[in-house]
């Protein structure tokens, strides 16, 4: 029968913590005002991504059989920014979507590499040190979520959400050795 002792030495670390990660967000190539080191410290909430393999069903006499097909990058990253007064974040957010596409014109950036930036999220331990690391390839914003302004959130701080499409994810002691330094590069 497990003890509780080998429970608690088999959790190393003391277990991973949700609240302990760093974002880092970069530009474009057009500047669109960005603040990478204040933007790290305003990213509220984000999340590691998910990762899938489609399977694809054989038909066999009746039954199926399934094989494991191509990895599918088919979901998206989304983080929560505090706005603050300077509306540097947001401001950011809005041109850089303002110039994939104007809001007048309907006109904007029409190269992929132009538009699309690399965005990273570093999963840290409780001494700031790197435990995880996930680097979003070729991202781009395609959602900035409305702030909803109401007198009955006189002790709220705004927020706002940003949804990011990518085209594919790296992860460190996966498939490189990602800028921190740590991984297996194996890829």
């Amino acid at each position: 029968m497990a003890k509780i002792d080998d429970f608690k030495a088999a959790l190393v670390g003391g277990g991973a913590r949700a609240n302990q990660y760093r974002v880092t967000i970069n530009s474009p190539s057009f500047n669109i005002g960005l603040d990478t080191t204040k933007t790290s410290f305003l990213v509220t909430a984000t999340n590691l991504p998910a990762m899938t393999l489609t399977p694809i069903i054989v038909p066999f006499r009746g039954r199926s059989i399934y094989l494991a097909g191509d990895r599918e990058f088919g979901t998206e990253w989304t983080t929560t920014f505090i706005n603050d007064t300077d509306f540097m974040i947001r401001n950011a957010m809005e041109r850089w979507s303002n110039g994939i596409n104007n809001l007048v014109t309907a006109g904007g950036v029409n190269e992929p590499g132009l538009y699309e930036a690399n965005l990273e999220v570093l999963h840290l331990d409780r001494d700031d040190k790197p435990l995880k690391e996930y680097v979003f390839k070729s991202a781009w914003p395609t959602n900035v979520t409305e702030i909803a302004l109401t007198s009955e959130a006189a002790t709220a701080v705004e927020t706002f959400d940003v949804t990011w499409r990518y085209q594919h994810f790296e992860a460190s002691d996966v498939n490189y050795a990602g800028p921190s330094g740590f991984g297996t590069g194996a890829g």
